[in-house]
């Protein structure tokens, strides 16, 4: 404006005025090319970042200054998701691994029932490589079943040449928005034959230990009046007679004592499924108190509650605990607490003794272990079975203040 309105000639005002143009495009460019080229930076750095390539990296990116600033940020959070990036494909790695090394059954089905994935023990599973299998139908793979119906559940499926029991495990999760199922089956054959071999092996000594216990008295004394028959027998000295009567007589105990004992080893095997009904608590417990006339029994804390189980067996299982305890109390002149509260969803029964406590806690639970010189050792071991069939629990422990122990009998509600 100066010059075009000054008293300048017209060489003078075209040659300053287009001086002062090129100075401002000078400085324009030179202010935008340090403007722009941070923001092309910034933006060739994100999209980088957007295809997964963490290795780009913006160089000159001070913190003095607002652009180098976010320079130095992306940079920042390319380092970030480097790390994270290689995190999560160590752990997928790992999982993969375990997927492949664990010795169970593994199966991902998409939302079409079709086979994404499967490990090691899956194509042993299937009798085939995860090469053929992959993209096949559970339907052409003979696993249409284990994506129908509750689980988890035991199934019998003739997989892999043999007819073996199968527990199936099933869940849902989503990959790239859509819903997948994850199978997992477990072979419970060979660990149901272990527990098998192991149930006959203690059952085979125990009989064994037992019937050996009144075969080998029977077999001496049988021996011994072999001998006296052959010595003269009733015809010999008077006193043989007698000998004879005393022998069978030991004969016939030792048979009744194994008789019963094959009778109670019965009864153990032979427990019927309980019949569930609504049971009213405390009525049930005061009978069974009202049943022992050897000591009077005190009650602790006693709220109105209802079970649902078997009465006769619930009965059975605390005339079993009250009992006992009061043999043990009689033994020190203590006395027996029975009470029984409520705590979450379950109904917990209490029967305290002040007895001499329990000396071996580990065998509380043994078939035909006993302290008592008359005992069967199967009211413990039968009361237990009783609590567990109810879904419940049973367990016995000294008691923490004082001497005796405590009952405690836990219940669903």
């Amino acid at each position: 404006m100066l010059l075009w309105t000054g008293d300048f000639t017209p060489k003078v005002r075209w040659t300053v005025g287009l001086l002062a143009v090129g100075w401002w495009f000078a400085v324009a460019a030179t202010l935008g090319e340090q403007v722009v080229r941070p923001l092309q930076t910034i933006s060739n750095l994100l999209a980088a970042l957007r295809e997964g390539d963490y290795s780009i990296r913006a160089r000159g990116a001070k913190t003095d200054e607002a652009l180098g600033l976010a320079l130095f940020e992306v940079n920042e959070l390319a380092d970030v998701l480097r790390g994270q990036r290689l995190g999560a494909l160590e752990a997928t790695a790992l999982l993969r691994r375990v997927i492949a090394e664990v010795d169970v059954a593994i199966f991902t089905f998409d939302e079409d029932q079709r086979l994404r994935l499967v490990n090691r023990a899956g194509e042993r599973f299937l009798g085939q490589a995860a090469a053929r299998a992959l993209g096949r139908t559970a339907g052409e793979l003979g696993l249409a079943p284990c994506l129908e119906g509750e689980v988890p559940r035991t199934m019998e499926l003739p997989f892999g040449g043999r007819l073996g029991r199968w527990e199936i495990r099933r869940s849902v999760f989503r990959q790239d928005g859509r819903p997948h199922q994850l199978v997992v089956l477990s072979d419970l054959s060979r660990a149901l034959r272990e527990e098998e071999r192991q149930a006959w092996q203690r059952l085979i000594r125990v009989l064994g230990h037992e019937i050996n216990n009144s075969l080998a008295p029977i077999q001496s004394i049988a021996n011994s009046l072999a001998e006296m028959l052959d010595r003269g027998g009733l015809a010999g000295p008077a006193g043989s007679a007698e000998d004879f009567r005393r022998g069978l007589a030991v004969i016939a105990a030792r048979s009744e004592s194994l008789s019963r004992f094959m009778a109670a080893y019965s009864r153990l095997a032979r427990l019927p499924r309980p019949r569930l009904a609504p049971v009213d608590l405390p009525v049930l417990v005061r009978r069974v108190v009202g049943l022992e006339t050897r000591l009077p029994v005190r009650f602790g804390s006693q709220p109105p509650l209802s079970v649902i189980a078997d009465p006769d067996q619930l009965e059975q299982l605390l005339i079993n605990l009250v009992s006992n305890a009061v043999d043990a109390s009689l033994e020190t002149g203590g006395g027996v607490t029975v009470a029984w509260d409520r705590s979450d969803h379950a109904v917990e029964v209490r029967v305290e003794d002040e007895g001499p406590g329990i000396p071996e806690t580990a065998n509380l639970f043994v078939p035909f272990y006993t302290t008592k010189p008359e005992g069967s050792g199967i009211g413990l071991v039968l009361s237990r079975q009783i609590a567990e069939a109810h879904g419940g629990t049973l367990t016995l422990e000294n008691r923490a203040a004082g001497r005796g122990c405590i009952a405690r009998l836990s219940l669903p509600v």
